[in-house]
């Protein structure tokens, strides 16, 4: 018999696999945010420690550059990343045998829905979802390789 606690293990490492794709998703909304924030910075002239403001020198143009081409590789690299993570889960979800345990998976870990969403999308109550959710968990193989997603 397998314990309680070896299915629990193996379901969390399955859901941090599955939600691989969404918390790139969240790094990329992030440096977006920082880029936008580094632009809008830019667009204000500098203060100098006298407290009075000064325009731009080269060397805070150049230092700007560099900031902003380091987050927008940073940003490329991430979305890079996601597509990846992508097509992985979405390979692993679809190799599942019974379609609601696939779309149930899909609309949690890839598009976000909440379980009452995913309740409404499909017909069914959100105590029928969890049990297509435990039954996917259940069925799912992830690489054997996934020892922890980042």
């Amino acid at each position: 018999l397998i314990s309680v606690d070896v299915i629990k293990i193996e379901n969390n490492k399955k859901k941090e696999y599955l939600l691989k794709y969404r918390r790139h998703g969240r790094k990329i909304r992030r440096i977006e945010s920082e880029i936008e924030e580094i632009r809008s910075m830019k667009l204000y002239p500098s203060i100098d420690n006298d407290g009075m403001p000064h325009g731009a020198d080269l060397n805070d143009l150049s230092n700007y550059a560099a900031e902003l081409t380091d987050k927008e590789d940073k940003l490329y690299q991430e979305g890079v990343e996601q597509v990846k993570a992508y097509k992985e889960i979405t390979y692993e979800i679809n190799q599942l045998k019974d379609e609601n345990e696939r779309d149930v998976l899909f609309y949690y870990y890839i598009k976000g829905f909440t379980w009452w969403e995913i309740a409404k999308e499909m017909g069914y109550s959100e105590r029928q979802i969890h049990r297509f959710h435990g039954n996917a968990l259940k069925n799912l193989q992830i690489p054997k390789d996934v020892s922890e997603c980042q």
